[in-house]
């Protein structure tokens, strides 16, 4: 299986939850952390992100970053 992780723009994310829902693999959650304009912020909780893009996808706000690891030779 493909392993990948995300990272968050913590500061422009508005907490909409559209990522969690697009999530295959049910890896990212909504965090009790808190950005600077009191929205509660999503976090890959399970370690299980395969690195398919969806979250990123669905993102209004593009602050959504997918990286992909390379597979060992």
């Amino acid at each position: 299986m493909a392993k990948g992780y995300v990272e968050f723009d913590k500061e422009f994310c508005k907490g909409c939850e559209l990522c969690i829902q697009a999530c295959p693999t049910d890896t990212l959650v909504l965090s009790d952390r808190l950005n600077k304009k009191g929205y509660r912020l999503p976090e890959d909780a399970h370690g299980k992100c395969t690195g398919c893009t969806n979250c990123a996808m669905v993102c209004p706000d593009a602050v959504i970053t997918v990286y992909r690891m390379k597979k060992a030779s």
